[in-house]
């Protein structure tokens, strides 16, 4: 069996209107960039895995412009909610031509399982009961495979208290859901804006640098960080091991600053 290749990104914050910044960043130029960067550098990802807060306004264009940014890329998007999406109107507009919207994927020898941790007007994230159900279904839906598992709230703590407060609120039912099935061997996550690295027994615990702005990591409250916007690359190996690394592009797009409140 054949490794796959994933590319993860995460976090790029799309509007309506093109052009408006968010922590000083031009949302929509940085994750142009941020795409053309990735799909020049490695081998041709076999998907693409975006975890939440695409549209940060919550309106049809921001997915429009998110749509157009993958034109020609001839590989498959999978996208899931974060808290500042519509997960309703991201269900509509994201879930055909090329897009699959959460759900479960086959992808080569490993599995995909997308989730929803939104919940309506809150930073933080929850997996509702019928979202662990299908989980715990799809999982055996998909067999003896290696699976990564991908949400927008990463379900441990990162370090920042001030992140810590609005991560995914019941990350302990999700954890015993992942050590009741050992082929789960990844997690993805967003939310946070930073590079997060954990390994949990057999599972490796990953969160990716947004494609705007970056906060600093281990910080009590939100200090936003110089470094530029981000991406991840994973090679997920037959035998269930996932080689992985971040990537920034080369050169900034806007000098990233603090706002009057931390916008998470």
């Amino acid at each position: 069996m054949q490794t796959v290749q994933l590319l993860h990104v995460t976090d790029p914050h799309l509007f309506g209107l093109s052009s408006r910044e968010l922590y000083g960043v031009d949302t929509a130029k940085s994750f142009r960039l941020v795409l053309a960067a990735t799909l020049g550098d490695g081998p041709r990802p076999d998907a693409i895995v975006v975890t939440g807060d695409i549209g940060d306004d919550c309106s049809a264009g921001a997915y429009g412009h998110f749509r157009a940014a993958f034109a020609g890329c001839g590989v498959p998007v999978h996208v899931l909610p974060g808290n500042h999406d519509d997960p309703a109107l991201m269900a509509r507009l994201l879930d055909d031509g090329g897009f699959q919207y959460c759900g479960r994927a086959r992808i080569g020898g490993w599995g995909l399982v997308m989730l929803d941790t939104h919940v309506p007007g809150k930073p933080q994230g929850l997996l509702r009961d019928s979202e662990l159900t299908r989980l715990e279904a799809d999982l055996r839906a998909l067999g003896d495979v290696p699976v990564l598992v991908c949400l927008h709230h990463p379900p441990v703590p990162v370090g920042s208290a001030w992140l810590d407060g609005v991560g995914l609120e019941n990350g302990a039912a999700f954890l015993a859901v992942l050590d009741r099935n050992p082929q789960v061997r990844g997690v993805i996550a967003g939310h946070v804006h930073q590079e997060f690295d954990l390994q949990r027994g057999a599972v490796r615990l990953l969160t990716t640098p947004s494609t705007c702005a970056q906060f600093t990591p281990r910080t009590p409250h939100c200090v936003m960080d110089a470094r530029p916007p981000g991406y991840r690359r994973l090679t997920l190996q037959p035998d269930g091991t996932v080689a992985t690394r971040v990537g920034w592009l080369a050169e900034f797009v806007g000098e990233p600053r603090e706002e009057n409140e931390a916008r998470r």
